[in-house]
This record gives structure tokens, sequence and C-alpha cells, in this order.
């Protein structure tokens, strides 16, 4: 069943699946404590309110019995840190480039709980099994590490020997006890480079994040005016901060053959002019990124995002437009447009 199984994850576009058992990641619910303990969720209170069902498999779901782990390879095309000299043009997240992987790897997933419910039907097998994409209290990267899939690295991402930091992840819980591959150990040895990487200093010790000073989180989860302390080492990022995957010395095994084409960036948000994100409308902000996960942030927290990059451009040519969002109906964007006028007046 097992061989056939990945077989069929292959088949549907995943780049790796391994099995671990329910209990494959026994320090989890320690960790997530710990790191709700220190607040490094940020206002991300969700992570807090469902920490027991986070903390284990069985936490959310008692009759788990096995964990099917799944990787979808994101592997860029080009250099994610390409525009870090192009302060006049707004940077996207890798990830955020193609389509929504939530509705990508869910569909797959779906295909493949099908598949999973035909086989036990042929071979007069029962049992549930549930789906999840990221949006679940589900510990995805230590439950992968458990799967042998990858071990999470000092940035807390996952980190795959064939696919370097480029993968979505993806679980099926399963009723039936499968045969398990294992874990992956450690392999990141005295690499510090995600650490120096990072622009907002974010890491407080290797395999911690900070979210209240990570640019993704800063970025996309924040909804209130971002920390100044914080704005210039935000530099062009629009949408979520690449830099400490982008350097993780891994990422030169990456098999980019393997990636899922759903996921090739789209033309558009290569290098898209700063100003012109500064003149977006609602309607044309959800007509734009229609499809795409940016979406789910709404044109005010991008046009916020714009703004300070704006500021943080050092091009006074973007000043007509920074002026015109200083009534914006948003407050948090006129702030932000404040701010930047005032950068590129000093």
């Amino acid at each position: 069943m097992e061989q056939r199984l990945k077989a069929e994850a292959e088949r549907l576009g995943f780049a790796a699946c391994r099995i671990a058992d329910a209990d494959a990641a026994p320090k989890s619910a320690a960790r997530l404590r710990a790191w709700l303990d220190a607040g490094h969720h940020g206002d991300m209170l969700w992570m807090e309110e469902r920490a027991h069902q986070r903390g284990s498999p069985r936490g959310l779901w008692p009759d788990v019995r096995s964990v099917i782990m799944l990787g979808m390879s994101y592997a860029p095309g080009r250099d994610p840190l390409a525009l870090a000299g192009a302060p006049d043009r707004a940077r996207f997240s890798v990830y955020a480039q193609g389509k929504d992987y939530h509705d990508v790897v869910k569909k797959a997933l779906k295909a493949l709980a099908r598949w999973l419910v035909e086989q036990q039907a042929r071979e007069g097998e029962a049992g549930g099994l549930k789906v999840f994409v990221d949006t679940a209290p589900v510990m995805e990267k230590p439950l992968a590490q458990g799967a042998g899939l990858g071990w999470q690295g000092k940035h807390s991402n996952l980190v795959s020997r064939d696919h370097g930091s480029w993968l979505f992840l993806g679980a099926i819980y399963t009723e039936r006890a499968l045969t398990p591959d294992g874990p992956e150990r450690d392999h990141c040895g005295s690499c510090t480079a995600c650490q120096a990487a990072c622009p907002t200093d974010a890491f407080p010790a290797p395999y911690v994040v900070d979210a209240r000073r990570c640019i993704s989180y800063l970025t996309i989860e924040h909804k209130g005016p971002i920390p100044e302390a914080l704005r210039e080492g935000i530099g062009n990022r629009v949408y979520g901060c690449d830099d400490c995957l982008a350097v993780c010395p891994w990422n030169k095994f990456a098999d980019h053959a393997a990636a899922n084409k759903a996921f090739v960036g789209r033309a558009e948000l290569a290098a898209p002019a700063i100003g012109d994100l500064l003149d977006l409308d609602d309607a044309t902000f959800r007509e734009i990124f229609s499809g795409s996960p940016i979406k789910r942030i709404g044109r005010n927290r991008l046009v916020r995002n714009a703004a300070i990059a704006a500021g943080n451009s050092g091009d006074p040519r973007l000043l007509a437009r920074l002026q015109a969002l200083v009534g914006d109906e948003d407050p948090v964007v006129a702030e932000a447009a404040t701010w930047a006028i005032g950068k590129l007046s000093a």
C-alpha cells in the first residue's frame, strides 16, 4: 500500500510523500507552548486559542493513527533576491507569485484521499481520514520532520535535501496504521546563513522566529501600523520575505524540475513598480489578485506595505502618489503614506 500511495502522490504533482506515526513529533506541544508564552505569535491569536489541538495530531482528532505528509515543490525559476537592488520595484514572496497554494495543494490532497478510500474498499479495510493544508491547527513542519520529509531548519521552516526550502506542505490524517518512514535528522550544522540574512533580526535564537519582527508576518498577518523601527528593514518587500529561505545552502540541491507548474510566477508580479501599487483601488486590487494568495490581505494592507516601500525607495517621484493617500479612508494607509512622505522629503 505504502509504495502505491507514494506513486499516486507523485502522479498528482507532489514532489515528496512520507508517512509518520501520529505521535512522531512528541516535543511539538512543549515547544509551541514556550513559543506562545514568549509572545512570539504576535496578533495571531488563533495559535493560542487552538494550542491544545495544534500540539499533537490526536489533540485535533483522537482516532488518528498515521499521518501522511506531502510536499509540493515551488522552487523558483529565478533568483528570489534579484530585486534587492531595485528599490523602485516591489518584491512579492516567491510562494505568492503563482496560483494560491491552498487551492492547488488541497485539490491534489483530496484526489489522493479519494484514491486511498478506493484502495481501502478494495482491500476490505475501513477507516476515516482528514486532509489539511495550512488553515487547520496542524504542526506540519515537525510532523514532516517526523515523517522524514526534511528537517526544521534554523529559520524554522522545513528544509529538504532534495528540494531545499521550497516545499508547500499538506497532511492526511488517517485511522489506518501505515508503515512509518522514520524521521529526518537535522543537517544545518554550524551554518547561520538564514539568521544573518534577516533584515529585521527576527530570530532571537536558532530555530526560533519572533513573528513580531518577521517581515512576512508584518506585511501579511499584521493589520495595524507597522512599527517604525522595523520599516527601513522592510525595504521594497510588499508581501512576505524570502531572504532566510533563499540563502539556505541546501537550495543548491533543489530539484527545480519537480516544481509544480501552477506556482510559476505571473509576469505582472515579477517586478511591478511600487508607484503602480500605490494607485490601487479595491476593485482593481481584486481583479489583479484574483486566484492569488495575495488577495486575502485586501487592498488596504497591500497599499500600506507599498507606501512603506515607497518611503524606503528614495524616489521623490512617488511623492505625488503618496500625497493622494494621505486622505485615504483607511487610517493605517494614510499614516504609512504620511510617514513615507516625511522619509522622502527629509
